[in-house]
């Protein structure tokens, strides 16, 4: 079994930056990959990033790419996902997520379906302010 807990979400100004954590315990050496879904108000649970165990291979989706970076200490077990440039629309609950099938790399269309995900943290609010 493998266990997920965000942390780090917050209120920030539009144009601002957070930076979220997930912790990984348990059977962590059956994770492959590790990614980041967002779920705002009235709306259904979206991918926003994905990486693969070495870290090297990412996958971002449109509305976030080039303000948004996943990275993976392993280490320290932890998953970060830094964003910058906020914007109002990017207010929502963030949920890391992570496969042991995922991989070996990331590539387009990306693994953006939950069902591909097979463990899932409780989720971190972040809320920009306009």
């Amino acid at each position: 079994q493998v266990h997920l807990v965000e942390s780090g979400g917050g209120l920030v100004q539009a144009g601002g930056s957070l930076r979220l954590s997930c912790s990984v315990s348990g059977h962590t050496y059956t994770i492959y990959s590790m990614g980041w879904f967002r779920q705002a108000p009235g709306k259904e649970r979206e991918f926003v990033t994905a990486s693969d165990s070495t870290g090297r291979s990412t996958y971002y989706s449109d509305s976030v790419k080039g303000r948004f970076t996943i990275s993976r200490d392993r280490a320290k077990n932890k998953v970060y996902l830094q964003m910058n440039s906020l914007k109002p629309e990017d207010a929502a609950v963030y949920y890391c997520a992570a496969s042991f099938s995922i991989g070996p790399t990331i590539a387009p269309p990306g693994p953006i379906y939950e069902y591909e995900w097979d463990y899932w943290g409780q989720g971190t609010q972040v809320t920009v302010s306009s």
